[in-house]
């Protein structure tokens, strides 16, 4: 696609000194109007308080008894990777051991190391992979570290910056999905080989045991510790972002191709089955399936091409499969319904599986937290809009859950109400979303009001404590909302499928008539109103902008995705094909050039004003995005705000003091459009 009709295209170069300029020019008048504001820096101080607040949940995973967390403060920017037992734990002041400095090590290196993870080997966790990204970005080292002697292991696995895919076979081979060099990767990006690496050896001694073609997405592999069983190695192969073929490999590193369905997710294995999470239909042995209900597979059943296959779980219309943990001896499945939390367990037996649900909360998001290796204790997390996330412990099948900490409340919640409601899209489907408010606020349009959506790659949006924008949005005079669109996984796969494709566009009719609600509600108006998406939101937010400008009074638009006629060419983005569609496709670009935000800004409209934020470290989704955009429309004349961190990365992995800049910076930007606008 020819691209000389673009004259911003040089805002895409990384490394060129022109866009570096505009760049350090938009960040400086951004600076100028929002961190000057002098509500900047008290908004900013009291969000890291309470990001370092020593009562907020140390979060934890669970080895042999000990029980490891990531760690930032004041002293750590960069974190700590520590451990403490569940007796001190319990405590209020647990004895943590440092067990890795990041801040250490980035010093001793010279090097700008965030810490992206931590892979233990399940069966001996003092020895781990180390994953460390330089400034937050997706591209990863990984290295061998022994967590009890704190120190890298002399000679033990080492691999080099890449979009890699590496974890533990056994103590001394592993799994490594290079992406280190440009032969081994996809048209995205991504691992295209499989390889089987021994310690103490060479890189030419490993083994190469799956090659993809550079058109498909990804290759990964794992092994699967069972219970009573032989552990199982898996390698998924994936042509596109929702289709892959299964893969058993052998102990002589054949592969037998598993006669799964190409749009399923194996979510876990357990009493010798798969759990298998089916995102279409599927037909076995006469039996249909339907989408979204989660089996148990026998490996048998699959080796054989026959045999016995149990529906664990078929979701409702308005349920789905949120997430599936594996315990010793059980199932546990996160139920969304009608976007609230259920837990429902299974434990297989002679006579099938046994259902059971666990004890939790009528509303609110569960979330998992761990599930230590070989027990049957599970911990997870419970929230809502207005209560503030607790930690539990429970021992399945039938313990009561302890809750082991609760996070202090970051604003009183009593004035405050968390409303269900739904919205009317235009094809007459209702469109749940959350709304947080005053009891007492007047419904004559005078609310400001934030409007946050996502509506892609099946990811719901769920009712999160909102502990950052009760003191500094609700208590201001402010109400929140949260739209649960089309695109978004909240009712399962026919739920995202319906805005996939060429059918993006229906996430931003679903969106707008969010909006619209809120404004026929009388809770706010236009000027009132503003919307608020990052990544695949930030899409959602730019398509909405452009085509319903008169609608909303702000925008704030992070690490977006806005020229969809070239995302294909810029980093990741290949990868997102089947969620959006080819440009290259002669039908696929007209229905992308239809609402591709940056190709249908127009002179002669009044666009809301907008707030662009972006990292130079996103290797995910290309900075030139937000930069084109923001360019573009300031050459309208249009009031649009550009801010571009130096690291960070798409998902904001970066040290305390920059996020709480940055949630300051859209804050103050909010405040002043919507609260006092001039």
């Amino acid at each position: 696609m020819s691209d000389h009709h673009d004259p911003y295209l040089w805002l895409e170069d990384l490394d060129g000194e022109d866009a570096a300029a505009w760049v350090a020019g938009q960040n400086a008048r951004t600076r100028a109007r929002l961190d000057a504001d002098p509500r900047f820096a008290p908004v900013r101080d009291a969000v890291l308080a309470t990001l370092r607040d020593t009562r907020q949940i140390p979060f934890f995973t669970e080895y042999q008894g000990w029980l490891y967390n990531f760690h930032q403060d004041a002293e750590h920017p960069r974190g700590v990777y520590r451990r403490t037992t569940l007796e001190h734990y319990r405590r209020n002041d647990p004895d943590w051991q440092i067990v890795l400095d990041i801040d250490a090590l980035a010093f001793a290196e010279g090097e700008d190391w965030y810490l992206d993870g931590v892979s233990h080997y399940t069966q001996s966790p003092e020895h781990c992979l180390v994953h460390l990204t330089r400034g937050g970005q997706d591209a990863t080292v990984s290295r061998e570290y022994h967590l009890g002697q704190r120190a890298f292991v002399d000679g033990g696995f080492a691999f080099p910056e890449g979009k890699n895919h590496v974890t533990w076979r056994t103590l001394d081979e592993a799994f490594v999905c290079p992406a280190w060099s440009d032969e081994q990767l996809t048209r995205a990006g991504y691992p295209r080989e499989v390889w089987l690496v021994r310690r103490g050896e060479p890189w030419s001694a490993a083994r190469r045991v799956l090659q993809l073609p550079e058109d498909a997405m990804m290759a990964i592999a794992w092994r699967f510790l069972g219970d009573g069983v032989a552990p199982i190695d898996i390698v998924e192969a994936s042509d596109g972002f929702y289709s892959k073929q299964y893969f058993i490999l052998g102990d002589d590193d054949s592969l037998t191709a598993l006669p799964l369905p190409p749009k399923a997710d194996i979510e876990g294995y357990l009493n010798d089955a798969f759990i298998v999470r089916l995102v279409e239909p599927w037909t076995w042995d006469d039996t249909e399936f339907a989408a979204g209900s989660l089996l148990a597979v026998p490996r048998a059943t699959l080796l054989a091409g026959a045999g016995p296959v149990e529906a664990l779980l078929t979701p409702g219309a308005r349920q789905s499969v949120s997430a599936v943990e594996t315990t010793r001896r059980f199932v546990v499945v996160n139920l969304l319904d009608n976007v609230q939390s259920r837990l429902v367990a299974f434990e297989p037996g002679d006579a099938g599986w046994r259902r059971f649900e666990l004890a939790t909360p009528e509303t609110g998001v569960i979330e998992f937290v761990d599930q230590p290796w070989q027990t049957d204790v599970l911990s997870y997390s419970f929230s809502d809009h207005l209560t503030p996330a607790g930690l539990y412990r429970v021992t399945l099948p039938d313990g009561a859950p302890e809750c082991l900490r609760q996070q202090p409340a970051a604003f009183d919640a009593s004035p405050y109400v968390a409303e269900q409601r739904q919205a009317t899209a235009p094809d007459g489907e209702l469109i749940p979303y959350f709304v947080v408010r005053h009891r007492d606020a007047p419904f004559d349009g005078s609310t400001p009001t934030l409007l946050y959506g996502y509506g892609g790659f099946e990811v719901p949006m769920l009712p999160h404590y909102v502990d950052n924008f009760g003191p500094h949005w609700l208590e201001q005079g402010g109400a929140f909302a949260i739209a649960c669109i089309r695109g978004g996984g909240e009712f399962g796969p026919a739920w995202h499928q319906a805005a996939q494709g060429p059918n993006k566009p229906v996430s931003f009719a679903d969106f707008v008539a969010v909006a619209e609600d809120l404004v026929a509600s009388g809770l706010t108006r236009p000027d009132k109103l503003a919307i608020e998406g990052g990544s695949n939101g930030g899409l959602l937010v730019g398509a909405a902008m452009v085509a319903r400008p008169e609608l909303f009074g702000a925008v704030v638009c992070e690490v977006p995705l806005l020229d969809m006629l070239r995302y294909t060419e810029l980093l990741a983005g290949a990868s997102w094909i089947d969620e959006y569609g080819d440009p290259d496709d002669e039908r696929d670009a007209a229905a992308l050039a239809a609402y591709s935000p940056y190709q249908r800004v127009a002179a002669g409209v009044a666009y809301p004003s907008v707030l662009f934020t972006t990292s130079a470290r996103d290797d995910r989704v290309h900075p030139g995005h937000a930069r084109k955009m923001a360019a573009k429309l300031l050459a309208l004349g249009q009031d649009a705000l550009f801010f571009e961190t130096d690291g960070g990365g798409h998902s904001g992995n970066t040290d305390q003091a920059q996020t709480a800049e940055e949630l300051a910076r859209v804050l103050v930007y909010l405040y002043q459009r919507l609260v006092d606008p001039c």
